[in-house]
């Protein structure tokens, strides 16, 4: 499988509910390759790049497995933008890369950046409910969101945080982190997993 078609069943690993946008992104990007689709023109400066590859960092930090920068997750983000999502999602974003621009997120410490972003998701869950966001069933396992005005846009930090989990695991370094992968499946086992061991993926 490769990054395009596992695009589509990514709402399945990473589970909970995605925004509507996202879900019809997803779609676009398997249909882009054998067409000549153009959403728009997105792209980020050198220093919105930056913000972007610290903040999607700070979603999947480097342990013991790689972080978000190590699966290439910020050109991800910016090629998802780019060639799935359309005017809302790009100005919102903008929006939120350059309101921490302003607030010099490059230059504070870890543990500021840290704080800064979650007072940054506390305002978006505030801004969620202004815009009257609803779950509707797509699936067994996917739930999406709507909002009342979808020309407002999915705000910054939802568009981040679910481009940083669909780049993640839809790269070989987010796959091979977090799955056992088994290439030829034998019969089937109920297999107990011991605490702390990768699942298997077939």
């Amino acid at each position: 499988m490769n990054r395009r078609d596992a695009l589509s069943k990514v709402a399945l690993l990473i589970g909970g509910t995605l925004s509507a946008p996202t879900l019809l992104a997803m779609s676009r990007a398997g249909e882009a390759k054998n067409t000549s689709m153009a959403l728009g023109s997105f792209s980020l400066n050198d220093t919105q790049r930056k913000i972007v590859a610290e903040v999607a960092e700070h979603i999947i930090p480097r342990t013991s497995t790689p972080g978000a920068k190590d699966a290439g997750v910020p050109a991800f983000i910016e090629m998802m933008l780019n060639d799935c999502y359309k005017a809302p999602e790009h100005k919102s974003f903008l929006a939120g890369v350059s309101d921490l621009e302003k607030k010099n997120f490059l230059s504070q410490s870890k543990d500021q950046q840290i704080a800064t972003l979650k007072q940054l998701e506390s305002d978006t869950k505030e801004l969620m409910k202004q815009y009257n966001v609803k779950q509707v069933k797509v699936g067994d396992n996917v739930d999406k969101e709507t909002m009342d005005d979808a020309s407002t846009g999915v705000p910054f930090w939802r568009l981040m945080k679910e481009l940083t989990l669909t780049g993640y695991y839809t790269s070989e370094q987010g796959l091979k982190a977090s799955f056992v992968y088994e290439p030829i499946p034998g019969k089937f086992e109920s297999i107990k997993l011991k605490p702390g061991q990768k699942a298997f993926a077939y």
